[in-house]
């Protein structure tokens, strides 16, 4: 099952300095809560792209508890087995929100997304009201809405250790 695994560059450091990254996580991922909320049961695609953007949210999140994380959104296209993953049925949680027991090694990430550096400076303030967001404030949703308006740069994994390396 394809799963979209909120990170921060420090993880991703991690990630390659230990070929992989101890279970449980939380991720995201097309769950049955997922299509109810879309009203989508048939356009794959689209609710891929809406787990996804879940997990970069999270990955504020991540960042505003990792001070040595470049303010740039990450998240992991990994394939986990489909035995792994329990969608999480909680009235709090994002739709996609799912917990796997697996581990998720380097080479079961597809790839890796993340921010570009022009997307810097609005990340930054995102994941300082983030949380203020969550909590339904529309000032700081419009800080976040700025940060999640820059697109995900899209690197293959054998292209993360170089991504990091220009950071």
């Amino acid at each position: 099952m394809r799963v979209y695994l909120p990170a921060t560059t420090t993880v991703l450091q991690r990630l390659l300095a230990e070929g992989r990254l101890e279970g449980p996580q939380t991720v995201f991922t097309v769950t049955p809560q997922l299509r109810d909320f879309y009203e989508l049961s048939d356009d794959g695609e689209e609710l891929e792209y809406a787990a996804l953007l879940a997990a970069a949210r999270a990955s504020l999140r991540l960042i505003d508890v990792d001070p040595g994380a470049a303010r740039r959104r990450v998240v992991l296209a990994a394939d986990v087995p489909d035995a792994s993953v329990t969608p999480i049925e909680d009235e709090g949680a994002d739709a996609g929100a799912a917990r796997t027991t697996a581990d998720v090694g380097l080479v079961d990430v597809a790839s890796a997304h993340l921010d570009v550096a022009e997307a810097e400076e609005d990340v930054r303030a995102a994941v300082a009201v983030v949380l203020e967001a969550d909590l339904g404030s529309e000032d700081a949703q419009f800080v976040v809405d700025q940060a999640e308006g820059h697109e995900l740069a899209w690197y293959a994994n054998q292209e993360i250790g170089p991504v990091l390396d220009l950071l």
